[in-house]
Order: structure tokens, then C-alpha cells, then sequence
């Protein structure tokens, strides 16, 4: 059974929702993103989420972007970010690792030499966001072989027959996109992320995580109550973003100052 599986079971039984942050690798330097990950753990992740620095995010709002322009100027490439999450793995065995990123790094490093590397440094799933059903086959089979779950993004304007589709190859979990547009962009209708979800849940049995637009630990609790996973990234990126010139630890503390308070209220 996978990490992630393992993860999302664990929850059910104990009748709590998954929590999982988001982080760009590298930033605002490689030396700082394993202790960032750390503080995530400590703060109540269950999952992580990191987003590997591409020089193009399209789905990405502002932030993110220049999150990835911090880590690319550091030197980050995806062979760097692979041994982050091997460091990382060398003191927590545990934790679920999604990598998430677009199709071009990875094509350029080669699928199945991806697929490979990214299973021997520890890495349980990825989410490739330009990645579509109609061009996945062959890669699909490269990330089955070594049981790393391909993980698939649902929006508010995918059809039910696109959306039987992608949860038919996806497994782990579905990430649906609570909004229409990129990261950070809009306010949060939780009653319209309820109905999406709900008929999400009549085509597949996968857990289901919704973000884009979770701010706060109001925001992060009301999702909690349809979904199975609630994802937050920008508002951590942006805390980096903030205090990138101050030592790695007082990040670390920024981070667990803002996601401590989302698994208290989620966990209420």
C-alpha cells in the first residue's frame, strides 16, 4: 500500500481530513526547503506537496510564479529537487511527498529517468499540470511501474465525462480547483466546492482534495467538511516570500504560525 493511500486511510478511520500544504523547492534557497518541509510536518501536514520550479507555471498565479523566478535564480533544477526530498526522507519515512510541477523539466529529464530517480529518492506521488488523459499513456506506465501515484487536477469547468476520464487514470488522490483561474486569484464559494465535490464523488472513489483560495483556518475548516484533503499553498509561499532574507528557522516558524491554526480548527 502506498504512502498516500496509507495516509488518506489512517484519517478516515480517525474521522479527520487530510492537510497538505504547499511549497516551491528551492525557495528562497535549496538549503532552506528540508527544514521548511520539517516545520510543515510539525505544524500537522499530512501530506506535502512541492512544486518543482519551472520557468513558465501557467496555472500558477503571481506568487507562485515568483517563487519559482527565487528558486531558479538559487540554482534549482529537478535533479536538485530530487535530493532535497532524499535528504528530507533521511529523517522522515513517513510522510506522503507529492511533486508537482509541468510537463517540460520532466521531458527534458527523461520519464522514465524521472520516474526512476523520483521513487529512489522517496517521492509517493506527481502532478504534472499540463500533462493531459489524451497524451499520459506512456508516461502513466512509467510512474505505475515504480508505484508513484499520478495525481490529476478537476476544475469547476471539467465536464463529467472529462472528469470519469481523469479519475480513471489517476490515483492517490484528485486535486480539484475550487476556482476558476490561477493560485491566489479569487475568493473561496465553499457551497459551490460542496456540489462539485459531491458529484465528483459519484464517478470515483479516490479521495478528493480541493484547493486554490484556502487562506486561513476558517476557510481551511469549512472545506475540511466535503472534501477528504484541504491544499494550501500561496499564503505559505507568500510568508516565504516575506521573510526570505531572515535565517531558514524564522521562516520555519512563519509557516507553522499560519498552518498550526488550520489543523487545530479542521481537527475541531
Amino acid at each position: 500500500m502506498s504512502r498516500i493511500k496509507q495516509c488518506f486511510d489512517n484519517l478516515e478511520k480517525s474521522g479527520k481530513k487530510a492537510l497538505i500544504p504547499y511549497i516551491t523547492a528551492g525557495d528562497p534557497g535549496p538549503d532552506y526547503t528540508v527544514t521548511l518541509m520539517n516545520a510543515l510536518v510539525n505544524a500537522g501536514a499530512d501530506v506535502i506537496e512541492i512544486g518543482m520550479p519551472f520557468s513558465d507555471p501557467m496555472a500558477d498565479g503571481p506568487v507562485i510564479q515568483l517563487a519559482c523566478e527565487r528558486s531558479l535564480a538559487a540554482g534549482t533544477s529537478v535533479k536538485k529537487v530530487l535530493q532535497i526530498i532524499t535528504e528530507f526522507r533521511q529523517g522522515n519515512k513517513d510522510t506522503p511527498i507529492v511533486l508537482m510541477g509541468y510537463l517540460n523539466p520532466i521531458e527534458f529529464f527523461g520519464y522514465q529517468a524521472f520516474s526512476d530517480s523520483a521513487k529512489e529518492a522517496g517521492v509517493d506521488g506527481v502532478l504534472l499540470v499540463d500533462l493531459t488523459p489524451e497524451e499520459a499513456t506512456d508516461v502513466v506506465e512509467c510512474f505505475r511501474e515504480n508505484e508513484i501515484d499520478l495525481i490529476y487536477l478537476l476544475s469547476p469547468t471539467t465536464t463529467p465525462e472529462r472528469a470519469k476520464k481523469i479519475c480513471d487514470l489517476a490515483s492517490g488522490y484528485v486535486y480539484y480547483v475550487s476556482v476558476k483561474g490561477v493560485t491566489g486569484s479569487a475568493e473561496l464559494d465553499v457551497d459551490s466546492v460542496k456540489k462539485h465535490v459531491d458529484s465528483l464523488r459519484e464517478i470515483t472513489t479516490l479521495p478528493i482534495g480541493v484547493g486554490f483560495g484556502i487562506r486561513d483556518a476558517k476557510t481551511a475548516a469549512a472545506v475540511s467538511k466535503c472534501a477528504d484533503g484541504v491544499i494550501v499553498g500561496s499564503v505559505l509561499v507568500n510568508a516565504i516570500a516575506a521573510n526570505k532574507d531572515h535565517q531558514k528557522e524564522y521562516i520555519a516558524d512563519a509557516l507553522e504560525a499560519i498552518l498550526a491554526p488550520m489543523r487545530k480548527e479542521m481537527d475541531a
